[in-house]
């Protein structure tokens, strides 16, 4: 269930890298590099022999999308006590809440998540190891800039094949130190099948032993959605959408002349018409969802399975404990579906809730 296991049999260079983190008293590591390039099985190696020295390590998994530490979707932290030969085998103690396995659209969320966890981390361990995800153009050039921003890593490890990091290189050499090392050639490419089956087990293993939770939106927070923000339509205002549209108009908010509604049996839709934002009824049907506390963090995952609207009442399953979901205070919205069985059903652009 995890593609990077622990093994003593590595290139040299990883040996001196651990001389060099060993020798400091603290240290905040950040690990880069392209979709299969050792990220996850340098950490599993770097954590494990620090370990083995005395050292107290902690591991930021902000891999998203192959997460080694549950749950997906989140970026997690843990304290591994003992020898542990991969990252699934970690129990993750705080999380931050992404909402998707692609966080293209969610840079911003990735680099708050990653910066949260790692002063949390640092408040107990020596050794802070950031494993990040393999989205380092585009987008993912400006997630990895803002991380080195905000947490300030005293050694960023660029896993490099052929000079692909070099822009991002010169760009992080302004906020950390840079240590390139070379792909090991025992680091094998994993389909995009095959990732997707790792997650399959990954959401079914985390989502066993679900039950049902019932929230009032008078109780909770709504984040991440525009749904039960503004005054609710009357019924005058939803018969005329559903005439003006030919939609089934299930509920709607007005807010400062913006109007949020949620429909089914779209006919057509007027796409020059800004001033309606309109949520699809099936969108909202096993959306994943994050169940966060007072400080912002994620205590666990939930997937959206009912939402009555007249009565603001929403049904979530769970695997969190009654004591953990009593400290729950906002509900925040994902951006994809899946179901409890590790079926994935589809992402959600952020525009669309």
């Amino acid at each position: 269930m995890n593609k990077a296991n622990y093994t003593r049999d590595v290139p040299h260079d990883r040996l001196e890298l651990l001389a060099e983190l060993s020798s400091r008293d603290t240290v905040k590591v950040m690990v880069i590099g392209g979709l299969d390039t050792g990220k996850s099985t340098l950490v599993t190696f770097l954590a494990n022999e620090l370990l083995n020295v005395g050292r107290s390590v902690a591991i930021v998994d902000s891999d998203v999308g192959q997460k080694g530490i549950l749950p997906p979707a989140t970026v997690s932290l843990a304290f591994p006590g003992e020898n542990f030969s991969s990252l699934s085998e970690l129990e993750g103690v705080v999380h931050y809440f992404i909402g998707t396995v692609s966080p293209s659209q969610f840079v911003g969320e990735m680099a708050v998540g990653v910066k949260r966890l790692v002063e949390i981390a640092e408040r107990s361990a020596e050794v802070v190891l950031i494993d990040t995800t393999g989205f380092v153009t585009g987008p993912g050039f400006e997630m990895k800039r803002l991380k080195a921003e905000l947490v300030r890593p005293d050694l960023t490890v660029a896993l490099e094949r052929d000079g692909e990091l070099e822009a991002l290189l010169k760009v992080l050499g302004n906020y950390t130190q840079i240590v390139k090392l070379a792909v090991s050639e025992s680091a094998k490419p994993v389909s995009r099948e095959e990732r997707r089956e790792i997650r399959f087990e990954k959401w079914r293993a985390y989502f066993s032993n679900s039950h049902l939770v019932e929230f009032s939106v008078d109780e909770v927070a709504l984040t991440g959605t525009s749904l039960f923000n503004g005054r609710p339509l009357d019924e005058r205002e939803t018969t005329l959408l559903s005439r003006i549209f030919r939609w089934l108009v299930l509920a709607g908010w007005e807010s400062e002349g913006h109007y949020t509604v949620v429909k089914a049996d779209e006919d057509s839709f007027p796409r020059g018409y800004r001033s309606i934002h309109a949520v699809d009824f099936e969108r909202l049907s096993n959306l994943l969802v994050g169940l966060v506390d007072e400080k912002g963090l994620c205590l666990g995952l939930g997937i959206l399975k009912w939402v009555n609207f007249s009565s603001g009442l929403l049904q979530v399953l769970t695997p969190l404990s009654d004591e953990e979901v009593s400290k729950i205070t906002e509900i925040r919205f994902g951006r994809m579906r899946v179901l409890e069985t590790g079926e994935e059903l589809g992402l959600l652009r952020r525009d669309e809730l």
